[in-house]
């Protein structure tokens, strides 16, 4: 009896560390490294955002004023 309860013992840790190490351990690295290039990319797109900003917000030409030709006379209505 008491190998039988060795044995099984021994079977439960290696399923212990089997999953401990074959899954646990790779998903927590895989995680970690999808928020690192999620990170990356979101800065990456922010620093492309402020890029077209800064272009779209150049700085513009002065309106000119309108000449007194460019008006059109009318008659008021009353």
């Amino acid at each position: 009896m008491k190998i039988l309860e060795v044995l099984f013992e021994l079977f439960v840790l290696y399923l212990l560390y089997k999953l401990i190490f074959d899954f646990i351990i790779p998903v927590y690295q895989t995680t970690k490294q999808v928020k690192q290039k999620v990170g990356e990319m979101q800065q990456k797109m922010n620093e492309q955002m402020k890029q077209q900003q800064s272009f779209t917000t150049a700085p513009k030409e002065t309106p000119q004023k309108p000449t007194r030709e460019d008006y059109i006379e009318y008659e008021e209505v009353k």
